[in-house]
């Protein structure tokens, strides 16, 4: 079977870039080796955020992607029809907040920095912020509201995409492993050994998120992404008393460090159902997904800083998952310079969901030489940043 475009990974991203392929008129074969949405996509809360994010080109890609969203959630309801259930996109706002005397100016600053950027960052007085949630902690010391950060439900956005795809002509098969790599005479990547056989295409897209480094390797360009875990609590339901996305301001540096210990922050939002979504936790343990009850202690203890009320809730259930880790922080966007015909949609770490469809747009733009809506060299596997990691990944054994 020859296609234009294969994409590994039916994950949000994988979704969000198969679709803009097929609605550009390639001709797609999406392929994963479990059931689409199973992966990272199952484990995350939905956030569609500007509010962590600095000023650069991680910004400049959730600005693209915060543009995109109402209308790509508009024309999902109305290809998918009413019997296809919403994704329950809200742009719900966020407000992040000090919790500390030490942590309010940097709040503040960090805010100022992303108004120059472009981001709509209001910095509120402590009264105005109680009125948006009145049930925060009366000790929080500065806060900053951004009308911009939104949610959506992850699991059922990413089975629109992939029945958006369907319905322009992308082929969507899971239970399918890519196992190596088809290359012509002259070196290309012109396809892909299965489990299912093998498939030729013009392209080959790895987007199967926190695996990538698996799967490129497999192909011949191994990658530095890691695993990087992360673990929410969920508590039974109850009236809504968390109105917007609240995270205590250290969450941000939590996001941008390196370090594979484990790291926690406070953030607490509300779903369409009436639970209430407690996280967050970062560590690199590789593929570990056993329970860990201390991260749940700690996680459970953070949150009570921004909201006291929910020291009497109880706790329905806890999931975790694993983030497509990039040592440089950035994701990869773009075509893999080692290898001809294989290109890039991962490392996007926790901002996935949000970035899914900013990355499916920037990689058909790529792919069919179209000029990106944004500059696309920073999320390059050739950028300098990327250099020294990928030395390193080289001398890694072959999966």
């Amino acid at each position: 079977m020859t296609t234009d475009v294969i994409v590994v990974g039916a994950g949000i991203v994988g979704a969000a870039t198969a679709r803009s392929l097929a609605r550009r008129g390639l001709s797609v074969l999406v392929l994963d080796r479990a059931a689409a949405a199973s992966g990272t996509s199952a484990a995350g809360e939905g956030n569609l955020l500007l509010s962590d994010k600095g000023a650069g080109p991680e910004l400049v890609l959730a600005q693209y992607a915060s543009s995109l969203w109402p209308t790509v959630a508009a024309q999902l309801a109305d290809e998918l029809g009413p019997d296809f259930p919403s994704i329950e996109f809200e742009r719900k706002g966020g407000l992040v907040v000090a919790t500390t005397e030490q942590g309010a100016a940097p709040l503040e600053d960090f805010a100022r920095g992303q108004v120059a950027a472009g981001v709509d960052a209001r910095i509120i007085p402590l009264k105005d912020a109680f009125a948006l949630e009145p049930s925060l902690n009366r000790g929080i010391t500065a806060a900053v509201f951004y009308p911009e950060d939104a949610q959506v439900q992850p699991v059922t956005a990413t089975e629109a995409l992939l029945a958006s795809a369907r319905l322009a002509g992308a082929d969507v098969r899971p239970g399918v492993s890519v196992t190596g790599a088809v290359r012509g005479s002259d070196g290309r990547l012109i396809g892909v050994e299965t489990s299912a056989g093998r498939f030729d295409a013009g392209a080959v897209i790895v987007a199967a998120g926190p695996w990538s480094g698996e799967v490129a390797g497999r192909l011949g360009a191994p990658l530095p992404v890691r695993p990087r875990r992360g673990m929410v609590l969920v508590t039974t339901r109850m009236p809504h008393r968390v109105f917007h996305k609240v995270y205590d301001g250290d969450y941000f540096g939590a996001t941008q460090s390196s370090d594979a210990a484990l790291q926690t922050s406070s953030v607490v939002e509300s779903t369409a159902a009436g639970t209430v979504l407690i996280g967050s936790s970062r560590e690199q343990i590789g593929f570990d997904d056993s329970l860990r009850v201390n991260v749940l202690a700690e996680v459970a203890a953070k949150a009570l800083r921004l909201f006291p009320f929910l020291e009497t809730a109880s706790a329905m259930r806890a999931y975790g998952g694993f983030r497509p880790f990039m040592p440089d922080h950035l994701p990869l966007v773009g075509a893999d310079h080692r290898l001809p015909g294989l290109w890039h949609a991962t490392g996007h770490e926790g901002a996935g969901i949000g970035l899914s469809l900013a990355t499916g747009e920037l990689l058909a733009d790529q792919v069919t030489g179209v000029a990106p809506a944004i500059d696309a060299a920073p999320f390059q596997v050739s950028r300098p940043s990327l250099a020294p990691f990928l030395e390193e990944v080289a001398r890694w054994p072959r999966v």
